[in-house]
């Protein structure tokens, strides 16, 4: 999934549109340089440099910026061509009002500035690999002219920030430039040490966020070059890790950046990264590391459909060695392993097999089966957080006070927004594609799969019976479609619900969200019980249109329907505020995924359904996909610029 993108001097001289187009290019470690078409640094997270740490998600901000300042034989003065907005909401310098254009091919962007006669070409990329940015500045035409580049750095958490009275930040001078920090080098011509702060640099992004907003800069030094003739450029190189060591010039790192790239699927691979303990996936840029849930949901994507089965393989074997008490680890963003999801491991269960099935490897099956098994017996006898089977049915249960399990775990001061406890619909599809799964690898590895065949028999006649919405048709009709905890009844509001669930002749097609208690929400997760491989519900066309009806945006399903009282239209504000909002209306482009697979299965047509994703491949994260988009009209697109499922679902099913 390349695109080549190219935006003109109306785009880029319109501050308010090209501050919100993000490029990103990635390290292969989880590290990055990030930034906007503009060049303003929107984000507290928008640096040419930005190290990922003993995980990726424990990255840190390094290199800020490379401001070029140009002289030419008609200019009295410098003219600068960054752009930069302070605490004031002054924005000076405007170097985006000289910007000719921006490209960005194979995942590499190029800014071109012209000055009258004199054009100057900015390129940039990282060394695959390790934590380095490379940045040329090249003379296109007319010349001769001076540039200068000033070093903006800082050093400190990615999620946080830098003011000058947190303490100096230590520049220690060395071959062909400076250290700063102990922790990253600079390269380049002619070093001139400054040691100046650039005090309130702004980002709007945060504030919009409900984030401090607001970081001081230190100009450590500056580049610079004499640009004679058309082809002369400006090369600056900064690196973390092994201080020592000389990477290649930066027009070296720029053209491979470039050959390798040409034979990639660059959105795909942002994601796929090497850690200590080998491949990994993150989850969203710029401020997610590793999930369980997302990677599994990823896999099939990032990995298999782009022939990465070697990595593929290491990566299910990594995060079986996290198994704790049949439960996959979900993220050790926060320092240490947690297992706190219901539906992390199933997900693995579903790689797996996906694996095994395109790859043909069964040695994997079998390494794998015990650990496997284990999680069967977990879950049967039960383990952490309620999650355990219902020996009257067999179905899968979860559930604990202030614990959000599934996939829509967002919590506000600690209470779950969108708890589902109980048997939610999409963790049961799952558990019953899971019992496939067992089986099947059992079988092929010729071990006996049939306890397991047995169990999903048993498991598929209770989903049958206990989640369609037609069999609760009395009860529905007799109180509102949503019921709940205590078995009692919802507020009056929701008798919206109860009017979807007896629309039709006094019935509706469709599922329960969550059975034991009853919840009759119309949200995408019932989509799980069509998509996955091994299935729980034969193909029901006019249950799945109910849905896509309802909930299917330009920008994938809505996680509620609008008709819903719950339903909140923007995923905007406070962190709060977007938490509230996050699987109450918000959309989520991965679940594009499930909506297509339901979909052909069920004989609908999905050739149109990927034509808003397509098309915002250049509207925001530029060759990418979002992570949200408000759940209104005009959908305008939230959470990571770069996101991990998005992107791998939209792989999947569009090719």
């Amino acid at each position: 999934m390349n695109l080549h993108v190219a935006f003109g001097p109306q785009l880029c001289g319109d501050l308010a549109t090209a501050s919100t187009r993000e490029w990103l290019v990635p390290d292969g470690l989880g590290g990055y340089a990030m930034g906007t078409v503009s060049g303003l640094a929107t984000r507290r997270y928008h640096a040419l440099l930005v190290v990922a740490g003993q995980t990726p998600a424990q990255r840190r901000v390094g290199l800020v910026a490379l401001d070029p300042v140009i002289t030419t034989t008609s200019t009295t003065s410098g003219v600068r061509l960054a752009t930069h907005e302070w605490h004031d909401g002054t924005v000076a310098p405007r170097g985006y009002e000289l910007l000719e254009s921006f490209t960005l091919h194979d995942g590499l962007p190029v800014w071109r500035w012209r000055l009258g006669e004199t054009v100057i070409e900015r390129s940039l990329a990282m060394r695959h690999g390790t934590s380095c940015v490379a940045v040329v500045d090249t003379l296109i035409e007319g010349g001769p002219c001076t540039i200068s580049v000033d070093a903006l750095c800082t050093w400190r958490d990615a999620h946080g920030e830098r003011g000058s009275g947190n303490g100096a930040l230590r520049v220690e001078s060395s071959s062909g430039g400076a250290v700063v920090e102990s922790a990253y080098r600079l390269r380049g011509p002619n070093w001139t040490p400054r040691g100046e702060w650039w005090l309130g640099a702004h980002h709007r992004e945060e504030a919009a966020r409900g984030m401090a907003a607001t970081e001081d800069l230190l100009h450590a030094g500056s580049f610079s070059a004499e640009l004679a003739r058309p082809g002369d450029c400006l090369e600056v190189v900064a690196w973390s890790g092994d201080l020592g060591s000389e990477p290649p010039p930066a027009r070296e790192i720029i053209e491979a950046a470039g050959r390798r790239n040409a034979g990639l699927d660059v959105a795909a691979d942002a994601f796929v990264v090497r850690t200590s303990t080998g491949p990994d996936v993150v989850a969203g840029y710029p401020w997610f590391g590793a999930w369980s849930r997302d990677t599994m949901i990823s896999f099939d994507g990032l990995f298999l459909h782009t022939g990465r089965f070697g990595e593929g393989r290491d990566l299910l074997r990594n995060y079986a060695e996290t198994l704790s008490e049949g439960m996959l680890a979900n993220t050790c963003d926060g320092g240490a392993p947690q297992h706190n999801t219901a539906d992390g491991t199933l997900w693995f269960l579903h790689a797996i097999d996906r694996h095994v099935t395109v790859t043909g490897d069964t040695d994997l099956a079998a390494e794998l089966l015990p650990a496997l098994r284990e999680i069967y017996d977990w879950h049967v006898r039960g383990t952490r957080y309620g999650i355990g089977v219902d020996p009257a049915d067999g179905l899968l249960r979860q559930g604990a006070p202030g614990e959000a399990l599934t996939w829509m775990d967002a919590r506000v001061d600690g209470v779950p927004i969108t708890q589902r406890a109980g048997k939610a619909v999409d963790i049961n599809a799952l558990w019953c594609n899971g019992l496939a799964v067992l089986a099947q690898l059992s079988d092929r590895v010729g071990a006996d799969g049939s306890p397991f065949a047995t169990h999903r028999d048993r498991a598929v006649a209770a989903f049958r019976n206990r989640f369609p919405l037609s069999r609760h048709t009395a009860s529905a009709s007799a109180s509102p479609s949503r019921f709940a905890a205590n078995g009692g009844l919802a507020a009056p509001e929701d008798h919206a619900l109860l009017q979807s669930v007896t629309a039709v002749g006094g019935t509706a097609p469709g599922l329960f969200d969550v059975v034991d208690p009853d919840d009759a929400a119309l949200r995408p997760n019932a989509l799980l019980a069509w998509s996955l491989p091994h299935a729980p519900m034969e193909p029901d066309a006019a249950a799945v249109r109910r849905i896509a009806d309802a909930l299917l945006t330009p920008l994938g399903p809505r996680s509620l329907a609008p008709t819903d009282p719950a339903f909140r239209p923007r995923h905007r504000g406070t962190m709060a505020d977007r938490d509230r909002a996050y699987h109450q209306g918000t959309v989520w482009p991965w679940l594009i995924g499930p909506m297509a697979d339901a979909m052909r299965v069920s004989g609908l047509p999905t050739e149109d359904i990927f034509t808003g994703l397509t098309e915002h491949l250049s509207e925001w994260g530029l060759g990418s996909v979002s992570e949200t988009a408000d759940g209104a009209a005009p959908h305008d697109a939230t959470g990571c610029p770069f996101q991990a499922w998005s992107v791998a679902e939209f792989i999947r099913t569009c090719r």
